[in-house]
């Protein structure tokens, strides 16, 4: 804001004087020429008379030469006077005798001994005036008695008027630097309100304490601004901090009573009829159920609170590590779980997001996995073909988990991710929630999720994180990859 400000008062400024300047200076050029060819017809007139009075007395061989002399002194350039003929009777400097013969035939003596007073003005190609001759005929009448030729040099004038151009530039870079000071310090005055309301909204933004800005600094508009952002930003704070007590309340107040009913349940165990087994054992699912609920109700509720800056990790570690935990419960049912590590390298992920992707994931895929089958965790670099020295397209980690179980119809895979969705004839003690908070975890960490059908008939859940290796490292396969700079948007997978 504050170069755009500065930017528009030099842009103001240099156009005033420009409308200022250059007609002034064209007004001081055109003035100081019609100066300077006034007063050498003035001259040349005031010497015609003085020539013609000589003349009439007979002193003109003693008088006229002090005469020229002293007229070319003051004006600075040259004077001549001929008689009828064209002969000089005197000059103010050296004159030649082939230049005194050819006198009679120079334009303006010729157009003066006519009678006709002249001013021949000659320009150079620039426009500027190189030199002016001025000629006046001696006496009345149709055939003067002489005529005076006075030569005028105009170096004097340009110069003069160089000096004054010159002196405009220097006036307008002048005030051009003033307007710079003055404007620059005006702009940043006037932005500084704007840079106290930026301030506060990153300040915010990065979950930072909340602090109202002045509201009495700037204009109006700004000052209305500044009361707007106070406003929201206090009701902004006012939530989050009803959300984070809720949060915090809630995890002690749901789990609590959740615990104590499973446990009154399992206490009945004993007191129940046989034929009554059945629904207790139902309810105790349910109380399950609901706990895991809350768990992950809580668990999204704390995502969408901190919105946590993706890190590095170490994608390959956290597999290794929830494949051993996971591994028990697996053979406990049956079911087989294999691993597919590979060297992928780290990605960045929202610190914890990995581990809880990966649990939601395996439990459901337990939970659909009939007792024999096989699930998979799988973990594959997409990196792009190197079709140019410099690709700027970025790589990617896909962590696939794969089931044999019954999989999903394509649009029950479209509506996976909803909210409390399951899908029809699914496993009892689902909560709805575990894909949809898998999703989140994988926005929040800059990848996608997708779920895919498996070549085994069951499903694929593939979620693509971005990969955390430098650009110009080299990638494990063989002789690396090309350096590529990363992008930000993640590439849709297809469903």
């Amino acid at each position: 804001m504050t170069r755009r400000l500065l930017l528009s008062y030099l842009s103001l400024a240099a156009l005033v004087l420009l409308c200022l300047e250059i007609p002034l200076g064209f007004v001081y050029s055109r003035g100081e020429r019609e100066r300077v060819v006034n007063a050498a017809k003035d001259e040349a007139e005031s010497v015609s008379a003085y020539a013609a009075l000589s003349l009439a007395a007979g002193r003109a061989e003693r008088d006229l030469p002090t005469r020229a002399a002293h007229c070319a002194e003051r004006i600075g350039g040259k004077v001549v006077i001929v008689d009828a003929s064209g002969a000089p009777l005197a000059t103010s400097h050296p004159v030649d005798a082939g230049v005194s013969g050819d006198l009679a035939a120079r334009p303006g003596i010729a157009a003066a001994l006519r009678g006709t007073s002249t001013v021949d003005v000659r320009t150079s190609t620039i426009g500027g005036v190189e030199y002016l001759s001025v000629a006046a005929p001696v006496g009345q009448g149709a055939r003067p008695a002489g005529a005076v030729w006075l030569t005028v040099p105009t170096r004097t004038v340009h110069e003069r008027v160089h000096h004054v151009w010159l002196l405009l530039v220097l006036g307008g870079l002048a005030v051009l630097t003033a307007v710079a000071v003055v404007g620059f310090a005006f702009a940043r005055w006037a932005g500084r309100p704007i840079r106290e309301l930026e301030q506060a909204t990153h300040d915010l933004a990065d979950g930072g304490r909340f602090a109202p800005v002045t509201i009495t600094k700037g204009p109006p508009e700004v000052r209305s601004l500044a009361a707007a952002f106070n406003h929201t930003a206090a009701r902004l704070a006012h939530l989050l901090s009803s959300q984070r007590a809720f949060a915090g309340e809630a995890s002690h107040q749901l789990k609590t009573p959740l615990a104590a009913l499973r446990l009154r349940l399992e206490n009945l165990e004993p007191d129940i009829a046989a034929r009554a087994r059945g629904s207790l054992t139902a309810a105790v699912t349910e109380t399950d159920r609901l706990a895991r609920m809350v768990e992950h109700l809580l668990a999204m509720a704390r995502l969408e609170e901190h919105a946590a800056i993706p890190a590095t990790v170490d994608l390959g570690t956290v597999c290794a590590e929830r494949h051993r935990t996971w591994q028990p419960l697996f053979a406990r049912e049956g079911v087989s779980l294999v691993l597919f590590a590979g060297s992928v390298g780290p990605v960045l992920a929202v610190p914890g997001a990995v581990e809880q992707i990966m649990d939601n994931l395996l439990s459901n895929a337990l939970r659909a996995s009939p007792a024999g089958s096989t699930v998979t965790i799988e973990l594959r670099l997409q990196a792009p073909p190197r079709r140019a020295l410099r690709d700027s397209r970025p790589r990617w980690v896909d962590l696939h988990v794969t089931d044999e179980g019954p999989g999903m119809t394509e649009e029950q895979r479209n509506r996976a991710f909803d909210r409390f969705w399951r899908a029809p004839g699914a496993p009892k003690g689902g909560t709805g929630l575990g894909l949809a908070l898998v999703q989140r975890l994988a926005h929040a960490s800059g990848g996608e999720a997708a779920l895919r059908a498996a070549a085994t008939g069951g499903l694929d859940v593939v979620i693509r994180l971005p990969s955390a290796r430098p650009s110009g490292e080299p990638g494990p396969g063989p002789g690396g990859d090309r350096p590529r700079r990363p992008r930000r948007e993640a590439p849709a997978l297809p469903a």
